[in-house]
Protein backbone atom coordinates (compact mmCIF):
# COMPACT_ATOMS: atom_id res chain seq x y z
CA UNK A 1 0.00 0.00 0.00
CA UNK A 2 1.12 3.55 -0.62
CA UNK A 3 1.30 6.33 1.95
CA UNK A 4 -1.66 8.01 0.27
CA UNK A 5 -3.80 4.88 0.59
CA UNK A 6 -3.07 4.69 4.33
CA UNK A 7 -3.76 8.40 4.82
CA UNK A 8 -7.04 8.24 2.89
CA UNK A 9 -8.05 5.29 5.04
CA UNK A 10 -7.36 7.24 8.24
CA UNK A 11 -9.38 10.25 7.07
CA UNK A 12 -12.26 8.06 5.90
CA UNK A 13 -12.42 6.02 9.12
CA UNK A 14 -12.54 8.91 11.59
CA UNK A 15 -15.65 11.08 11.92
CA UNK A 16 -14.70 14.74 11.64
CA UNK A 17 -11.26 14.07 10.14
CA UNK A 18 -10.05 16.87 7.88
CA UNK A 19 -6.58 15.76 6.83
CA UNK A 20 -3.76 13.37 7.60
CA UNK A 21 -0.08 13.55 6.73
CA UNK A 22 3.22 11.73 7.12
CA UNK A 23 5.70 14.41 8.17
CA UNK A 24 9.38 14.62 8.89
CA UNK A 25 10.70 16.38 11.94
CA UNK A 26 12.17 18.93 9.53
CA UNK A 27 8.57 20.06 8.90
CA UNK A 28 8.41 18.67 5.37
CA UNK A 29 5.39 16.59 4.45
CA UNK A 30 6.12 13.26 2.76
CA UNK A 31 2.49 12.76 1.74
CA UNK A 32 -0.83 14.35 2.69
CA UNK A 33 -4.47 13.57 2.12
CA UNK A 34 -7.06 16.19 2.96
CA UNK A 35 -10.75 16.71 2.45
CA UNK A 36 -11.95 19.69 0.48
CA UNK A 37 -13.39 21.30 3.62
CA UNK A 38 -9.87 21.48 5.09
CA UNK A 39 -8.85 23.94 2.37
CA UNK A 40 -9.99 26.95 4.39
CA UNK A 41 -7.57 26.10 7.20
CA UNK A 42 -3.81 26.66 7.11
CA UNK A 43 -2.98 23.14 8.26
CA UNK A 44 0.39 22.85 6.54
CA UNK A 45 1.75 25.92 8.32
CA UNK A 46 0.43 24.71 11.65
CA UNK A 47 1.95 21.26 11.10
CA UNK A 48 5.39 22.75 10.40
CA UNK A 49 5.18 24.55 13.75
CA UNK A 50 3.91 21.41 15.48
CA UNK A 51 6.85 19.43 14.05
CA UNK A 52 9.15 21.86 15.84
CA UNK A 53 7.11 21.57 19.04
CA UNK A 54 7.13 17.78 18.84
CA UNK A 55 10.92 17.83 18.44
CA UNK A 56 11.23 19.96 21.58
CA UNK A 57 8.94 17.63 23.51
CA UNK A 58 11.06 14.65 22.46
CA UNK A 59 14.19 16.39 23.73
CA UNK A 60 12.49 17.30 27.02
CA UNK A 61 11.30 13.73 27.56
CA UNK A 62 14.81 12.45 26.86
CA UNK A 63 16.47 14.87 29.28
CA UNK A 64 13.85 14.11 31.96
CA UNK A 65 14.28 10.37 31.34
CA UNK A 66 10.51 9.81 31.10
CA UNK A 67 10.73 7.59 28.03
CA UNK A 68 10.06 8.28 24.38
CA UNK A 69 7.16 10.50 23.36
CA UNK A 70 4.60 8.41 21.48
CA UNK A 71 1.66 10.75 20.94
CA UNK A 72 0.88 14.44 21.35
CA UNK A 73 -2.33 16.37 20.80
CA UNK A 74 -2.94 20.08 20.36
CA UNK A 75 -6.58 21.01 20.81
CA UNK A 76 -7.66 24.43 19.64
CA UNK A 77 -11.05 26.07 19.24
CA UNK A 78 -11.59 24.82 15.67
CA UNK A 79 -9.16 21.94 15.16
CA UNK A 80 -8.00 18.93 17.16
CA UNK A 81 -4.54 17.84 16.04
CA UNK A 82 -3.14 14.40 16.89
CA UNK A 83 0.48 13.47 16.24
CA UNK A 84 1.85 9.94 16.55
CA UNK A 85 5.50 9.04 16.10
CA UNK A 86 6.21 6.51 13.37
CA UNK A 87 10.01 6.45 13.53
CA UNK A 88 12.81 8.67 14.88
CA UNK A 89 12.51 10.79 11.73
CA UNK A 90 8.78 10.75 10.92
CA UNK A 91 5.35 11.13 12.49
CA UNK A 92 1.70 10.96 11.50
CA UNK A 93 -0.46 14.02 12.01
CA UNK A 94 -4.26 14.01 11.90
CA UNK A 95 -6.44 17.12 11.92
CA UNK A 96 -10.04 16.81 13.10
CA UNK A 97 -12.87 19.29 13.43
CA UNK A 98 -13.35 20.32 17.06
CA UNK A 99 -16.36 17.99 17.23
CA UNK A 100 -14.49 15.09 15.57
CA UNK A 101 -14.10 11.65 17.10
CA UNK A 102 -10.88 12.15 19.08
CA UNK A 103 -10.79 8.63 20.56
CA UNK A 104 -11.23 6.95 17.18
CA UNK A 105 -8.57 9.23 15.74
CA UNK A 106 -6.08 8.12 18.39
CA UNK A 107 -6.94 4.47 17.79
CA UNK A 108 -6.66 4.66 14.01
CA UNK A 109 -3.30 6.47 14.18
CA UNK A 110 -1.97 3.88 16.63
CA UNK A 111 -3.00 1.06 14.27
CA UNK A 112 -1.76 2.84 11.14
CA UNK A 113 1.67 3.91 12.45
CA UNK A 114 3.26 0.43 12.07
CA UNK A 115 1.92 0.20 8.51
CA UNK A 116 3.50 3.54 7.64
CA UNK A 117 6.75 2.50 9.35
CA UNK A 118 6.84 -0.60 7.13
CA UNK A 119 6.56 1.62 4.03
CA UNK A 120 9.46 3.91 4.99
Amino acid sequence: MSFRTHLESVVNQVDGALACSVMGFDGISVETHQKEEAGELELTGAWVEYANLLGQLRQAAESLKTGEVQEVSVNSERVLTLMRLVSPEYFLVLALRADGNYGKGRYVLRVTAPKIRAEL
